[in-house]
């Protein structure tokens, strides 16, 4: 069974454009894992700093494997004795759900 997992990020105004060139820059990082099926970067827009990033996994299994591996990797900054960089998001949570029903456009 597909699970989502969202992770919510607190971004404050000034700090938008670097999250969204950082996720630029990553892109297509994730899509050869295994098990990975989708996802999306959701911009605010009103009322809240709260970004989504969206991804959908095949199994909890395979999303953890990719936590504990690319991800994980992927965060740890320069390996070169670099500073790492500051962090875009003041704070972040993860949603988790099993999907139980999904639906498509009709006729596709």
């Amino acid at each position: 069974m597909s699970v989502v997992k969202i992770n919510v990020l607190t971004v404050p105004q000034e700090q938008r454009e670097t999250l969204e060139k950082r996720f630029a820059s990553r892109a297509h990082a994730v899509e050869s894992s295994d098990g990975f099926e989708w996802f999306e970067l959701l911009r605010p827009v009103e009322g809240t700093d709260n970004y989504l990033v969206y991804t959908r996994w095949r199994d909890e299994a395979s999303f953890q494997a990719w936590m504990e591996g690319p991800m994980k990797a992927a965060h740890q900054g320069p390996d070169s004795g670099g500073e790492r960089p500051k962090p875009a998001a003041s704070g972040s949570t993860v949603w988790s759900f099993e999907v139980v029903q999904q639906a498509g456009p009709a006729g596709v």
